[in-house]
């Protein structure tokens, strides 16, 4: 029996890797019936047990218990949750400034999860190069925001070698993660973050001005300076898993304090008399559009 970490996911096969070698591997069918509330009971990031066969492929026989993973409601019509990567380090959202434009909604989407799931994150806003004096302009407004919360947001561009060095930096030794849309850049990054690899790079539609899919499985990609990147498909949209209505504002750090005078413990700080919540944001202690992205991530948890 050996020990190993998933590296690949293709869905039917895994590459797992042991230190020594990589063996192709598959999962028993039990392991899928066990656990129907997700879509796929192994993700990339996984650290597992196998048996080698005699044809050299690996049959995995233990999933170890996972320290963190990223998570989003399953798509296209299957029921559950999608578990995107585990056992990270550090989970970036990928953003460009344009083309597509910056989603603030996808952000706190992707930080409510990091936080529900203990998975330390940063923002990527890419694509600097292309940006307006406007841009510029919003872009420190809404890095004001996010920076006041603890989040650190780093401006990218593949033209601009210091912010590419800057990310190496933070990437190096660590398990990391870049989760976004497709079209942002991801792929472009990670080719310019450590050029032994040149991975496919998609083009943005004139039409809906989105990107097309380039990376169609998610891997672990060991970097040259040291550490593991997870590369992982465009997400359109990230629903969220798990988490009850008035759990929500939990994972809001601007809202933990002003949620403790709240007068019932359940409160959803949309229409409940003493609700702290509210109060500060009509103080103008609470963003507007981060209120906002919490009544959108609310009502979608209510549905």
């Amino acid at each position: 029996m050996k020990k190993g970490r998933v590296i690949e996911s293709t869905g039917s096969w895994y590459k797992v890797d042991t230190g020594n070698e990589i063996i192709k591997s598959r999962l028993p069918g039990k392991f899928r019936l066990e656990d129907k509330k997700v879509t796929n009971p192994i993700t990339v990031g996984d650290w597992v047990s196998l048996d080698i066969n005699s044809d050299e492929t690996g049959s995995i026989t233990e999933i170890h218990e996972r320290e963190n993973y990223l998570t989003r409601q399953a798509t296209h019509g299957k029921r559950g949750e999608h578990i995107l990567v585990s056992n990270l380090d550090h989970a970036f959202v990928v953003q460009s400034i344009r083309k597509p434009k910056l989603n603030e909604g996808f952000i706190d989407r992707f930080l409510v999860t990091c936080e529900a799931y203990e998975v330390k994150p940063s923002i990527i806003v890419n694509k600097m190069d292309l940006a307006t004096e406007g841009d510029k302009a919003f872009l420190a407004d809404v890095s004001a925001v996010y920076q006041d919360l603890g989040y650190e947001v780093i401006p990218t561009s593949i033209e601009d070698p210091e912010s590419i060095e800057f990310l190496q930096t933070k990437l190096k030794g660590k398990t990391s993660a870049f989760i976004g849309p497709s079209g942002v850049g991801k792929t472009s990054l990670l080719n310019v973050v450590d050029p032994d690899y040149d991975f496919k790079i998609g083009e943005i539609s004139d039409f809906s001005n989105k990107g097309k899919h380039t990376t169609t499985y998610a891997r672990l990609i060991p970097l040259y300076f040291g550490g593991y990147l997870a590369d992982t498909p465009g997400i359109r949209e990230f629903g969220l898993v798990n988490i009850e209505p008035w759990e929500l504002s939990l994972y809001f750090p601007e809202m933990l304090e002003p949620r403790e005078v709240c007068k019932f413990n359940t409160c959803t700080h949309v229409h409940e008399p003493g609700c702290g919540v509210m109060a500060a944001f009509e103080a103008g202690e609470i963003d507007a559009n981060r209120y906002r992205s919490y009544m959108n991530m609310l009502e979608s948890l209510v549905d």
